[in-house]
Parts: C-alpha cells; structure tokens; sequence
C-alpha cells in the first residue's frame, strides 16, 4: 500500500493496554431454537483470535446480555477460554443497573475463567455522580480481576464525567475505560492526567483516539473484519500514517451500515456472519433480524473492505495475520 513516508518523530505512546490493543465485543452465538451455541462460540472464538484479535469482550450490549441468563453467562465465559486457552485475555461485561447484581456476575465471571470485567455505567435510574463512582468502586472491590468501565450515555442516561473518571483513576483494579461517550476533548483531559488505558468502542474512532495515546478498541465490526482493523493500528505502529489514515477510512463504509440507521449492532453483525457461514443464530427479542436489503448492502461492503484492504496483511494457512501496511 502506498502511502507518504513516515514522520521522523516518534508516534504518541498508547496508554497502558492491559488487554491488548485490538479487542472483538463478541456476539453470543445461539442455535435455530435460540438457545446458547456454545460449539459455535468457540469456533468463532478461534476465528477471531487467530485473526489477530488480543482478547474478546463477552456478553457486552454486543453479546446481547440484557437477554441472556446469568447461568449462559458464565458458560459463554467457560467455553470461550476452552476454546482459545491463554492465547488471547477474556473480559467479561457485568453490567447491571443493581449494583448488588453487577457484583455477583463479577464474582461469577472470575469464578468461570475471565481475565478482566467491562463494568457498564447504572442504567435507566439515572444516578447522580458520586453514586456511579460508588457502583464502580463496590464492584471492583469485589473481585481480584481488572476492570475497565463502559462509558456510554447514549445507552445508559447518563455519562461518567470526566472529574469522577479522575478519581475512579486511582482504584487499584480500575485498569482503564471503553469509550462511547463522544467527547474527544474529556477523553484527552483523562488520558493527560491519568494511566487508563483507552479503548474507543466507537470504530469511527479506532485511529483518531489510538494517535493521542489510545490503547487500542473494543469493536464490534471486528466480528466480522478482525484482521482489517487490527491492520489499522500496526500501519500506525509502523510509521505508515499515510497508510493507517487510508485503512481507517476504508472501514467506514462497512461500519456505517453496520452502526446505521438505529439499528442495533448485534442485528447487523450477526446477520452478515450468518451470511459468510459463520457462527452467529437468531437475535432474542426483543431485537428483531436484519431484512435482506440490509444484508446484501452489508455483504457487498463486506466484500469491498476484504478486497481493498487486503495488501495490509498476508494471507496465511491459518487465517489471516495482521501486518503493517508497506511492510
């Protein structure tokens, strides 16, 4: 991929990655009958860790946890690290807007196997800012695992404000943030005066947040484009701006549809790797599937971004590797 040669100066240093840099919101596989799929989330499991994701994120809004049972939880949790053993860190999404429940998935998720939690903001109440920072303290306490907290207001109600994020800063396992929040200027205020570890959970975001000392992301389009992504970072890690810019910009397409139009990410996600033959069932209601329109618009951009990118990263018998651009 051609691209301007590299800047003499050294590239921002990412905040600590204590998970990795490129992270896949893993969809929950279910079967025909809509019941757990728990051979077919291993396999995608597999898939994605060979193509070059650090760690899966499981039973996050992306996993559907709103409708899936604590007991599935935990066995996602179990047959995933099954599958992948210790090739890739396994964070486990305890959000809850009870706080009393939140700890005991988190107490659970250690118990089954994860390396870290994704603790979400309370929902629907709404709780003022000392509350939030207090759900997230008692729920850290909880266990012995890292955490990192979802900031994502446009699901949740209310945001974690940039000053509470400061503090939760000096927990001891309050490791880092996943950030929807759109305010970039918040985001550097915290990276500025903190040690978290940013992981932007918005894929439009995957370059411009990594360039100013992001750790990396938690993605849903890695579902179905891990190596496209993940080739993101390494052409920045190699000083290929240039070609860094050009895949992030490629991948925009493919993330509009996937993002677009208020439809959930898990639809679209699982109706294209239903489409490729992959893992991925029936949404639970009360989502509801994609339509075939959106599926062919959803193949094609697929199928565009696979093409396009692809001198970012070598084929390999064993799935595809992530290399840098110009490499």
């Amino acid at each position: 991929m051609t691209s301007p040669s590299p800047s003499p100066s050294p590239s921002p240093s990412p905040s600590p990655s204590p998970f990795g840099r490129a992270l896949c919101a893993m969809v929950t596989p279910f079967d025909a009958d809509g019941a757990l799929d728990r051979e077919g989330a291993a396999r995608l499991a597999v898939r994605l860790v060979d193509r070059g994701c650090d760690a899966l994120v499981l039973s996050g809004t992306t996993g559907e946890s709103p409708t899936t049972s604590d007991a599935e939880k935990a066995e996602l949790i179990r047959a995933v690290r099954e599958a992948v053993g210790e090739r890739a860190a396994i964070v486990a999404g305890v959000g809850s807007a009870d706080t009393a429940h939140a700890q005991s998935l988190a107490r659970q998720a250690e118990q089954a196997g994860a390396d870290g939690l994704l603790v979400l903001t309370p929902y629907y109440s709404r709780p003022p800012q000392d509350a939030i920072e207090e759900h997230f303290r008692t729920v850290a306490d909880t266990t012995g695992l890292p955490v990192l907290l979802y900031d994502i207001p446009a699901r949740t109600g209310t945001r974690i404000e940039p000053e509470t994020l400061l503090r939760l800063a000096g927990h001891p396992r309050i490791v880092g943030v996943k950030d929807c929040a759109y305010d970039l200027m918040g985001t550097q205020q915290v990276l500025a005066r903190t040690e978290l570890a940013y992981y932007t959970g918005c894929e439009e975001f995957i370059l411009p947040l990594y360039a100013i000392g992001g750790a990396g992301y938690i993605s849903t389009v890695a579902n179905v484009a891990p190596a496209e992504l993940r080739a993101i970072l390494d052409a920045f890690d190699a000083g290929d701006t240039g070609g860094a810019a050009l895949l992030q910009r490629l991948a925009l397409p493919l993330v509009e549809l996937v993002m677009a139009d208020g439809l959930p990410g898990t639809v679209t996600t699982k109706a294209l790797l239903g489409a490729l033959g992959l893992p991925s069932g029936p949404v639970r209601a009360p989502l509801r599937a994609a339509g075939p329109e959106r599926v062919e618009r959803l193949l094609a951009a697929y199928e565009t971004l696979a093409i396009s990118a692809r001198p970012a990263f070598e084929d390999e018998s064993e799935g595809r590797q992530a290399s840098p651009s110009g490499a």
